[in-house]
C-alpha cells in the first residue's frame, strides 16, 4: 500500500475477528516504529509484544477503556519509554509510524491511551517493565471483525492557513 493510502485508510478499530496478526507482521511494525523521529536520537522506547490470551485479559482487567484488547485474533503492542525530556513527542512519532505501517500490512489498530492515566504503573508491573519506564501507549492489533467506518475529517481548507492564523 502506498503511504498515503495508508494515512487515508487508517482508522480505530475496536471489533476484530479471530484472525492474529502473525509474527512476521508484529515484529516489521515494531520495526517501523524504532525508525520514528525522535529528538537527539535518543530512541527512549521499548516495545512489548503481547500475544498471550491470558495476559491480554489481565491487561484489560487494569485498562477499562481497552476491553477490545482482550478479543481473540488481537496482539497488543506496549510502548514504554525512559523518562527523558521529549518523551511523549518520541513516542508519539512512535505510535503513529506503527499505526501506519499496519494499515499498511492489512492490519486494523486501535491506539490506547497510556501516559497519564491512573493503570500505567499497574500495566508496567503486569509487563514487567523496568522501574522508570514510562507506559505511553497500549496497541491493540489485528483483524477487523466487519466493515470498519472511517470517521469523517475535516476538510484540508478548514486547517491550512498560511503565512499567518
Amino acid at each position: 500500500m502506498e503511504l498515503f493510502d495508508a494515512i487515508a485508510a487508517r482508522h480505530s478499530c475496536r471489533a476484530y475477528a479471530d484472525k492474529p496478526a502473525t509474527r512476521e507482521q508484529l515484529e516489521k511494525i515494531v520495526a517501523a516504529g524504532r525508525l520514528a523521529p525522535t529528538a537527539l536520537n535518543v530512541q527512549p522506547w521499548e516495545m512489548v509484544v503481547v500475544t498471550d490470551a491470558e495476559r491480554r485479559r489481565a491487561l484489560v482487567d487494569l485498562v477499562p477503556n481497552g476491553k477490545f484488547i482482550a478479543s481473540p485474533g488481537v496482539a497488543c503492542i506496549a510502548l514504554f519509554s525512559k523518562d527523558t525530556k521529549y518523551y511523549l513527542e518520541d513516542c508519539c512519532g512512535a505510535v503513529t509510524t506503527m499505526l501506519l505501517a499496519a494499515t499498511g500490512l492489512g492490519l486494523d489498530t486501535c491506539w490506547v491511551a497510556g501516559d497519564k492515566k491512573v493503570y500505567v504503573d499497574a500495566v508496567g508491573a503486569l509487563l514487567g517493565a523496568p522501574t522508570g519506564m514510562k507506559l505511553v501507549a497500549l496497541i491493540a492489533v489485528g483483524h477487523a471483525d466487519g466493515k470498519v467506518d472511517i470517521a469523517p475529517k475535516r476538510a484540508l481548507e478548514e486547517v491550512i492557513h498560511w503565512e499567518r492564523f
